[in-house]
């Protein structure tokens, strides 16, 4: 009997290192989620996996504005992310040394597009686009409607204007402003220093024939324009200029709870929004440049996927057959959709996503897009903080010194963080 019990429990032992094996030998997932908005679908995922599979994955999420800093500091631990984000080309002179090479990998062999991968300056493919997104003004079009006005009307910087100064002087008696607050903290300052400043980016790349690498300077050609959405922006919206330097406002609840017309978002909002609103629009960033009638919305993505190559072999192995699992599971890919709008990958579902729907409706109607310039920014977290402080000096005093200091840390200081980046 004992010889029997002897047997039962050198049987367990070697099962259970037999498990214990399979599973070191199976690696594990370390996600570090780019996107604050995908975190509850990406924990669910996350469950599902391991659960389908029994392979542990990990998300964590950085908070909003705070990815390059979290990614320093998880990337020097000795249980670093397998899966992180590369989302631009200054991303790509960072990280790359740390980036495997995806070329003719499972996941790259599922895109349906080469337009958002990554490459560095040896064409190792480091990043690969996992969302298709777009940007622009969202418009309440019940409130536009209830102010009298429409969305024919809103083909250019004349008739925004004008919609918007109306409603902005009538808000008492509507009971509804034209902007959501443009709040320019730390959790909400990149509508205007990531997005809007896209405008002046966008049309000067366009001048040049296009860039395909970041240009030492800018010649600030197009900075009035920018200046003049922004004034329209700030200046007709809910919350007094002074007061959008502290934030702690919530625009997306002033879109859907019936307090403002416009808001400046892009497609990840969209779910969101329509859970509440169904009857909204997204225009361009109209601002008096010649032929704008023809603009379409700002389209393209920062949401690239790297696999640390500096990780195990298994742990490798893990995150690539996570990734590639996120995309043709049938389940796990319309979460994906249904979260993030368009996936640039052949076994995906088709997006419900309206806003998408409306940058390709201005494409098919002959209008240019407004590509991601934007993803150009030289040190992007300093040159954006310079443009934050610039800007809500101006928000506080809109006096022409303080304009000045703006412009100059919108142009001189993309010059600047050039030379610091790049020597």
């Amino acid at each position: 009997m004992k010889k029997i019990i002897a047997l039962a429990l050198t049987l367990i032992m070697v099962f259970a290192l037999a498990a214990s094996a399979s599973a070191a030998d199976s690696g594990s997932v370390y996600w570090l989620n780019f996107k604050p908005e995908l975190d509850e679908a990406a924990q669910q995922l996350a469950s599902m996996y391991t659960e389908e599979t029994g392979v542990p994955v990990k998300v964590v999420t950085a908070a909003s504005g705070t990815y390059s800093q979290t990614l320093t500091s998880e990337m020097d631990k000795s249980s670093a992310p397998t899966l992180f984000v590369i989302g631009n080309q200054a991303g790509v002179k960072e990280w790359g040394e740390f980036a495997m090479d995806l070329t003719d990998t499972p996941i790259a062999n599922e895109l349906n597009t080469d337009a958002y991968n990554l490459y560095d300056e040896d064409g190792r493919l480091v990043s690969i686009g996992y969302c298709f997104e777009c940007y622009g003004i969202v418009v309440n079009c019940n409130l536009l409607e209830a102010a009298g006005h429409s969305l024919d009307e809103l083909v250019n910087f004349e008739g925004l204007k004008t919609v918007a100064e109306d409603i902005h002087a009538r808000a008492d008696e509507l009971g509804f402003d034209a902007f959501a607050s443009a709040d320019m903290d730390g959790s909400q300052s990149w509508r205007v220093t990531g997005h809007l400043a896209n405008l002046e980016y966008f049309y000067e790349e366009r001048d040049a024939g296009g860039w395909n690498e970041c240009p030492a300077e800018l010649t600030g050609a197009y900075i009035d324009n920018f200046k003049a959405l922004y004034d329209l922006i700030i200046n007709n919206s809910l919350t007094d200029p002074s007061a959008l330097a502290t934030g702690g406002h919530d625009p997306a609840n002033e879109l859907k709870s019936g307090k403002a017309v416009f808001f400046l978002t892009g497609s990840w909002d969209y779910a969101d929004i329509t859970s509440e609103l169904p009857n909204v629009a997204m225009i361009p960033y109209y601002c008096g440049v010649e032929g704008e009638e023809k603009a379409g919305l700002n389209c393209g993505t920062e949401n690239c996927w790297a696999i640390n190559d500096t990780v195990s072999d298994a742990d490798k192995q893990a995150t690539m057959d996570f990734m590639v699992w996120l995309v043709t599971d049938p389940e796990a890919s319309q979460i994906m959709v249904d979260q993030l709008g368009v996936l640039p990958y052949k076994n995906v579902p088709e997006s419900a996503n309206g806003f998408l729907a409306d940058a390709n409706n201005y494409a098919a109607d002959g209008c240019y897009v407004m590509d991601w310039a934007t993803n150009y920014q030289p040190n992007v977290d300093d040159y954006r903080a310079a443009l934050v402080s610039a800007l809500n000096a101006y928000n506080a005093d809109q006096s022409d010194a303080n304009w000045e200091l703006v412009k100059t840390a919108f142009v001189d200081g993309w010059a600047v963080q050039y030379q610091s980046a790049n020597g």
